[in-house]
């Protein structure tokens, strides 16, 4: 399968909720990760780096950070004459009297889009899925099993996400059942919800659901169909994560500090793009140290880090020890403060002498613009 002959579709707000306050005033496509990303940056990334021409990002709301992130997609080469990215807001005076996570609604109300492209596929991403995929494989084994339907799926805990899909699979791939919010603690085949279908299949499911007000597409789509079509497992291989709550966002970024975790998810042949920001080198004071962490560009160091991700533009000043924390763009740490277990949000501010600690299981959040 060409990949110029797949249109990609990514899902902005997907789980929005599952974040709390991280997400308040963002959409998690726009959440900022590992130092200088944002989670977005994943999806259009493995798109682009595959050959994919055309994207349309779905929005739903809190998505000004998110268009000022992605602007007219020059950073991943989809600002383009013909095909590139299109941002797809809600075509409605009330953007709150739709749900995030209502899939068949999203793209009923982006159909005109789908149906005008002149590809023969669709890919649907969310956007809270972290990985270094290579989709031309995946492309290639949905033409290779002849496939209505190829999901892609990780094995592991079942993420505590709404209406996720637990998959049972056959020795030749094929789906033979689907669990949906399975209650277990065994890992499980889990579906990561990128999903390859022809587009005038989804045309016609997505026609049919909505003509019987179904607004399930795991349950309606999905698993109603199992039977009747033929829909496939695609392993993802290699590191990955799904974002489903504020633990596991600190632990995605915890793991970027494990240097084959970074091996796996920034490779030289596949690389994240995001928006470049032009800044100075980091600039280390006479006394500081940095252990075991990730610094950004842009960064002034005068007092200690370990164990920490620190985005662009972040300042620690003199006396002031960071650990096992993630500190976003533009946070200052005042002198002698002590931070353990923290993250704080962009343009956060904590004034010297303030003590602040959480725990690796149980981290301690900061939010935006915030004055301690």
């Amino acid at each position: 399968m060409m990949p110029k002959n797949v249109l990609g579709i990514i899902y902005s707000n997907s789980y929005d909720a599952s974040l709390g306050s991280l997400t308040a005033r963002r959409t998690m496509g726009s959440v900022p990760f590992g130092g200088r990303y944002r989670l977005i940056d994943f999806a259009l990334s493995n798109l682009v780096n595959c050959g994919v021409a055309k994207v349309g990002v779905i929005t739903n709301s809190n998505f000004h950070s998110l268009m000022d992130h992605v602007g007219s997609g020059r950073p991943w080469d989809l600002s383009r004459k013909v095909d590139g990215l299109f941002m797809l807001p809600p075509f409605t005076a009330n953007a709150a009297e739709h749900s995030g996570n209502d899939r068949i609604d999203a793209l009923g109300r982006i159909m005109s889009f789908i149906s005008s492209s002149k590809q023969e596929y669709v890919l649907l991403m969310d956007s809270n899925f972290v990985c270094n995929m290579d989709l031309s494989k995946m492309f290639d084994f949905h033409s290779q099993k002849n496939a209505d339907i190829t999901v892609a799926y990780s094995n592991g805990k079942l993420p505590a996400l709404e209406k996720m899909m637990a998959l049972g699979l056959d020795d030749n791939s094929r789906i033979t059942s689907v669990g949906i919010d399975v209650k277990t603690e065994s890992d499980v085949n889990y579906a990561v919800n990128t999903i390859l279908i022809r587009k005038a299949l989804l045309e016609r499911l997505i026609g049919d659901a909505r003509s019987y007000n179904h607004t399930n597409f795991e349950k309606d789509i999905i698993q109603n169909n199992v039977s009747h079509l033929n829909i496939y497992g695609y392993k993802v291989e290699g590191w990955n994560c799904t974002i489903d709550s504020l633990q596991t966002y600190y632990d995605a970024n915890m793991a970027l500090l494990n240097k084959e975790c970074r091996k796996d998810l920034f490779a030289p042949d596949h690389p994240i793009l995001t928006k470049v920001r032009n800044d100075m080198p980091v600039v280390y004071g006479l006394n500081s140290q940095c252990h075991n962490s990730l610094v950004a560009d842009g960064c002034q160091i005068e007092g200690t880090v370990k164990n920490c991700i620190v985005f662009r533009g972040v300042r620690v000043a003199k006396g002031a020890v960071v650990e096992n924390s993630i500190l976003m763009q533009d946070a200052f740490v005042g002198e002698d403060a002590k931070l353990n277990c923290v993250i704080m949000d962009k343009n956060t501010v904590v004034t010297p002498k303030k003590n602040l600690s959480g725990d690796k299981s149980y981290p301690l959040y900061i939010g935006k613009k915030i004055v301690i």
